[in-house]
């Protein structure tokens, strides 16, 4: 069994619904890589996720499943530091998505915010199923499962992270107090010792008396560090001490990731759904190709106009890609009209293809052993689902299902 990490741990997860691009590289994936030695790390394909826009044509997900590992493992995420698992490997998440979806009150699910973007983005699709409406519930199941402290998000998915921790609060309060919690809590503050236990009242009825946040702080950090009790005297006392029961799943915070944005080919994000990426797996000719039919400013009709960076899609790859001197040459030679388009464009070529030649080698060497990445997902999945089957036995105690 993993150790009691909760407050370290991260997790997150990616759609397998095509091929990872650039977007995805600079936007996610370099951030796991960095993740992964700062925290005990969850990374899961959510081929469940898939079926709720993917459901009429599933067969694009197992080639993405197992494409999307291996591209995971060629940037540079590692199954010796990081857990890579299949969602669908760990049935316990249908479980406990089921659980939850007894407490969630519906209004909950149809104010996410993405549910009727995604339904006017997707317009072509038929989303009216009770799946694609539970996804945010399933996405809570998946990360209370883990009992993730942070969830790394951009800003477009905080919602997602404030209704999984709405969704533990109401959890806890519901099924946080078992019979005999009082005298549970009060042998589990004796068990710290007496100059830690008068520190506890303290910190407890600053924060009950005078909502001393501070105080909350100082008493949730000293319980942590505690040594001499168990992980559910250490759960029992967090929920002791904001006044509740026992916290049996904790709510996770979203944790921002300050990515670059990856500019698209036109100028916007880069996402698939605008057709405007460079992906993983492109081959170099194609990606130069590209690159160099990519538009620009629209001032700069003929080699001879002077041009701004700050208006042509090209830029924000100089951004990107090029050094502090690369982009004043950038500045000053587009500006004056010293350099055409086709210059501009020229170290975006050589560093966009040379980042992925040394990715595409990796993915060569990785799918020419089949076995080692079955091995690897193997594993990743049942570490995944130690950790599950244990919080599940949590939550099914908790709802009397045992």
């Amino acid at each position: 069994m993993l150790p009691d990490l909760h407050h370290s741990r991260v997790l997150s997860g990616m759609r397998p619904t095509g091929r990872l691009h650039l977007g995805h590289y600079h936007g996610v994936l370099k951030n796991w890589v960095r993740l992964q030695h700062e925290y005990e790390c969850f990374f899961f394909v959510a081929d469940w996720h898939a079926l709720t826009t993917h459901y009429a044509d599933p067969s694009v997900i197992p080639g993405s499943t197992r494409e999307m590992l291996v591209d995971w493992l060629a940037v540079g995420v590692s199954a010796n530091a990081a857990t890579l698992f299949v969602q669908s490997q760990v049935p316990e998440h249908a479980e406990l998505h089921l659980l939850l979806s007894m407490i969630t009150p519906l209004s909950w699910l149809e104010r996410v915010p993405s549910y009727k973007d995604q339904q006017e983005r997707l317009k072509g699709r038929d989303l009216t199923t009770y799946g694609f409406l539970g996804y945010p519930l399933l996405q809570s199941a998946d990360i209370l499962m883990y009992k993730a402290g942070q969830v790394p998000v951009g800003e477009d998915q905080v919602a997602h992270v404030e209704l999984t921790r709405e969704v533990a609060r109401r959890f806890n309060h519901i099924y946080g107090r078992e019979p005999g919690f009082e005298e549970e809590a009060e042998r589990a503050r004796r068990r710290m010792g007496k100059k830690a236990a008068r520190f506890f009242d303290r910190a407890r009825r600053a924060y009950r008396e005078q909502g001393d946040e501070s105080a909350l702080a100082e008493a949730r950090a000293l319980v942590e560090s505690q040594q001499n009790i168990t992980i559910k005297e250490r759960e029992t006392l967090l929920g002791y001490l904001e006044g509740g029961g026992r916290v049996i799943l904790p709510e996770p915070r979203p944790l921002l990731t300050g990515a670059a944005r990856m500019p698209g080919l036109d100028g916007q994000k880069m996402s698939k759904s605008y057709g405007n990426t460079i992906a993983l797996r492109d081959d170099p000719e194609q990606v130069a190709q590209a690159l160099r039919t990519m538009p620009t400013d629209p001032a700069r009709v003929r080699r001879t106009d002077p041009g701004d960076p700050e208006k042509c899609p090209v830029w924000p790859f100089h951004l990107v890609y090029s050094d502090e001197t690369t982009r004043r040459w950038v500045q000053e030679g587009c500006r004056n009209a010293g350099i055409g388009c086709l210059d501009c464009k020229a170290p975006i070529v050589e560093a966009v293809t040379a980042e992925l030649g040394g990715i595409q080698a990796r993915i060569a060497e990785l799918e020419a052993d089949r076995e080692a990445l079955d091995n690897i997902v193997a594993e990743g999945c049942e570490r995944a689902r130690e950790v599950a089957r244990d919080t599940l036995e949590e939550v099914r105690h908790a709802m009397c299902l045992d």
